[in-house]
């Protein structure tokens, strides 16, 4: 369960390492973001070898879709929980494609069944 204020990881390549969720997409007045959904955020920390050539600066706010959270997902197709160690993210710019170019950790699978297919090819493995 993502909501307004939450500290993210950033897992792909763009050079942004935290970001905050400042709003939950889709939906009026919507709280909660799972796995799958679009969220506004706000880059606070950077990589420290990509500072220089990073395309997040520190402050910018991005789109975002939410890859991994702590919670357990109910959009498993086996009917099992799916639940990960940390709250996860990757950054889409204003048209809704990824701003990096690979995503480090594996995702759900059915990434491969939405609009986002292209996530599922370019991270390092999926789960069911």
């Amino acid at each position: 369960m993502i909501q307004v204020g939450t500290y993210l990881n950033v897992v792909d390549n763009s050079g942004a390492k935290k970001a905050c969720c400042l709003k939950v997409l889709k939906g009026y007045q919507r709280r909660y973001a799972y796995p799958g959904d679009i969220v506004i955020v706000s880059v606070k920390s950077l990589r420290s070898k990509r500072r220089s050539t990073s395309r997040a600066k520190k402050g910018q706010i991005f789109k975002a879709l939410v890859v991994r959270t702590k919670t357990d997902s109910k959009k498993s197709f086996s009917g099992e929980s799916l639940k990960f160690f940390e709250n996860s993210i990757v950054l889409l710019n204003t048209q809704n494609k990824l701003v990096g170019t690979r995503i480090f950790g594996t995702l759900p699978k059915f990434f491969r069944y939405t609009k986002f297919l292209k996530l599922s090819f370019i991270a390092l493995g999926v789960v069911d």
